[in-house]
């Protein structure tokens, strides 16, 4: 970061001088231009006023004088071209070349202007590559034109005449670049700085404003990493205890048996506790690999299917298990199409009916419905049961949260088929609403 900084401000630098140069150069260029006009214009003036370009001589006058009167006046004109044009083109006077040899001047633009409008100027590239040559033309009163030119430099002469200037600004800009961007680099990335060696401190404010929703952003995944990390332990951590009291149990039956420890009848009583405890921990195991698993699927695989049906198909393998406990279990509603992973809806209605009915007494009732509220299909499971206290219902969707411990592990509950049902709930978008009163019964709806 810092490396790119200063090669940014390197960057910068030399394009403002070389923007800077080029500019002021055409700037300056224009000026001089406006300055040569206004000098040549100028001095056509002073030379008009002379009086000594006129056709009409006196009669003493001879032509031959007067052009070595001019010659003489005008011999140390060395920058200053002066050419008297007749009002045929045809050239009069020249201090720079012999009339002679020159030929006619009708078609100079400048010349044909001064004819037209009194007036007139132009410029040219004289045979040299850095010169122009600048021409005023004005109309005398006899109708002859007086021309004056003069040779200035252009501007790409004038661009090379400062070259080396600009390069040694340059070399002395990039030094200074160098060491400023290295001091500014540090100023600006001092507080980055410190505010990355305490990133957990949430009292430190950025300094850079636009810092502050990025900062947000790392500790809020910062937050969000050390909880994971403190609920992965804390799964791993009931995980062994979960999985340690059955096979505590298996062993210790299965000890007494292999020592003849008890008769015959105990035999066959502690044989069905460790089959119980076998299946205990099968059921276990399996929704520990089932929630490792929806943990991992963060993309589901969706159709497009009838929740309806799906609750009909739980509730018919469910009626026999729950009539074993003198509960009745009822499905109510209507076809609802939602697009979701068949296999997990019907696990999120198997564990919330199981669930119902596991925390029942006798003679319960069960009722599962599906209804379209809103254009939203909703699964409602709501039973007669034993309910939950107002300050344990955010925690019953915790992993191993149970409320009754002694009655889930008597009837077989692992304590994560809430958490199974929360984590499905969230894979397909769904909202998940928990109502329960201690005594009277516990409704949960998953709308979708």
């Amino acid at each position: 970061m810092k490396q790119k900084i200063n090669l940014r401000l390197l960057g910068i630098a030399m394009l403002a001088v070389i923007v800077t140069t080029l500019s002021v150069t055409l700037i300056y260029y224009r000026a001089f231009q406006r300055q040569v006009r206004s000098d040549l214009r100028t001095e056509a003036g002073v030379l008009k006023a002379t009086g000594f370009f006129q056709h009409e001589y006196s009669p003493d006058t001879d032509p031959e004088t007067l052009d070595a009167r001019l010659e003489t006046l005008f011999s140390e004109v060395k920058e200053l071209r002066i050419t008297w044009i007749d009002s045929d083109g045809t050239v009069l006077f020249d201090n720079d070349n012999s009339v002679a040899q020159l030929e006619n001047h009708s078609d100079r633009p400048e010349v044909q202007e001064a004819f037209r409008d009194g007036e007139g100027e132009s410029d040219r590239k004289s045979d040299t590559m850095d010169m122009n040559t600048y021409y005023y033309a004005t109309l005398l009163e006899d109708g002859t034109v007086l021309r004056v030119a003069m040779e200035a430099r252009n501007i790409f002469s004038m661009f090379v005449s400062v070259f080396p200037a600009i390069i040694l600004l340059v070399a002395i800009i990039l030094v200074l670049c160098v060491i400023l961007g290295r001091i500014l680099t540090k100023q600006l990335l001092a507080p980055i700085d410190k505010l990355a060696e305490s990133m957990e401190d949430t009292s430190i404010i950025p300094v850079y404003k636009e810092l502050i929703p990025f900062v947000d952003t790392i500790r809020a995944q910062h937050e969000n990493i050390l909880a994971a990390a403190k609920s992965r332990q804390d799964f791993t951590a009931n995980v062994s205890h979960e999985l340690k009291t059955p096979l505590t149990a298996i062993s210790g039956y299965a000890e007494l048996i292999e020592n003849h420890m008890v008769d015959q009848e105990q035999e066959t009583n502690f044989a069905h506790q460790i089959h119980k405890h076998a299946d205990r921990l099968v059921v276990l195991i399996n929704d520990i690999i089932q929630l490792s698993e929806l943990d991992s699927n963060q993309q589901v695989a969706v159709e497009e299917m009838d929740l309806y049906e799906a609750a009909q198909s739980c509730v018919e393998l469910l009626k026999v298990s729950a009539a074993k406990k003198n509960i009745r279990i009822d499905l109510m509603g209507e076809p609802c199409m939602i697009r979701g992973n068949r296999s997990m809806i019907s696990e999120l209605i198997d564990n919330l009916c199981q669930n119902a009915i596991r925390y029942s007494n006798e003679g319960a009732r069960v009722t599962v419905s599906v209804w379209l509220v809103h254009e939203s299909p909703i699964l409602t499971v709501s039973d007669t049961g034993i309910g939950i206290p107002k300050d344990q219902q955010e925690r019953v969707f915790e992993r191993f949260y149970r409320v009754d411990k002694s009655r889930s592990r008597q009837t077989g509950g692992t304590g994560l088929g809430l958490a199974i049902v929360k984590h499905i709930v969230e894979l397909h978008h769904a909202e998940i609403k928990l109502e329960s009163e201690p005594g009277k019964g516990t409704t949960i709806k998953v709308i979708f």
